[in-house]
């Protein structure tokens, strides 16, 4: 136990000391309050001059929990970067010299990822729904509104979620190029994108971020059902990862 432990600590001190990992994290933090203050800011706008372009399914509720949704992307740089940061640069070897048990070594990484961005997604969850009352002004529902406290904790899971998946694709790829590549993109447009398209429209519920972004809808009776997708997701991914880095030299 106490192997682990020291494990534990010493990734934490890793994602202090490197740069990369520690801006990601910080980075997270006011862009996802600053996507959420002008979400706010537009929102009042478009409802006082009663604009068109306002969503027909707008509730100040949602709008306080959609610029996590942005937010996330810095947390699955993160993610990516934990694993991929060491494989590019050889500095897995040093961490193998360090901790010769690959399985405590990956456990550590995964541990120190989901808690560094739970610790992180709870405090911004709740100061980008505040923020965004605040600049609805009149137009604002209370933090304790129907369905807002479950979204709110659906949200904190979904990140943690996201952030694991990533580190796992990162960690079976060993590269950084390829997962985000192809999951910032993803998450940023494509499979919104692809959610509306007739044809891809039932296939994109099931993508990653699609399923988990049920987690954080106030008022949706598929949470359940969107928290069990992103979860098996998210196994997979770290089952691949931890057989890549299980049977491949650093």
């Amino acid at each position: 136990m106490s192997e682990t432990v020291a494990a534990i600590r010493a990734e934490f001190t890793k994602v202090r000391g490197i740069r990369g990992t520690r801006t990601a994290l910080l980075f997270f933090v006011p862009f996802s309050i600053l996507v959420s203050a002008l979400n706010g800011w537009s929102a009042k706008g478009a409802i006082e001059s009663d604009h068109p372009g306002l969503r027909p399914d707008f509730t100040p509720e949602q709008a306080g929990l959609d610029g996590l949704l942005y937010g996330q992307l810095a947390l699955i740089v993160f993610g990516v970067l934990v694993f991929a940061g060491e494989y590019t640069s050889g500095m897995m070897r040093v961490s193998l010299t360090a901790v010769p048990r690959r399985g405590r070594l990956y456990g550590a990484k995964t541990a120190v990822i989901a808690g560094a961005a739970a610790a992180l997604a709870v405090p911004v969850a709740v100061a980008c729904y505040l923020v965004t009352q605040f600049a609805l002004g009149r137009h604002g529902a209370p933090i304790d509104a129907s369905g807002v406290p479950r979204a709110l904790a659906g949200a904190v899971l979904y990140l943690t979620l996201m952030s694991l998946f990533a580190a796992g694709v990162a960690a079976a790829s060993r590269s950084a190029v390829v997962p985000l590549a192809v999951l910032l993109p993803t998450v940023l447009a494509g499979s919104q994108i692809l959610s509306v398209i007739g044809a891809t429209k039932e296939m994109a519920r099931y993508f990653p971020d699609r399923a988990g972004a049920r987690m954080v809808a106030v008022g949706s009776d598929e949470a359940y059902t969107g928290f069990l997708v992103l979860l098996a997701w998210t196994a997979a991914a770290l089952l691949a990862g931890w057989l890549r880095h299980r049977r491949w030299d650093a």
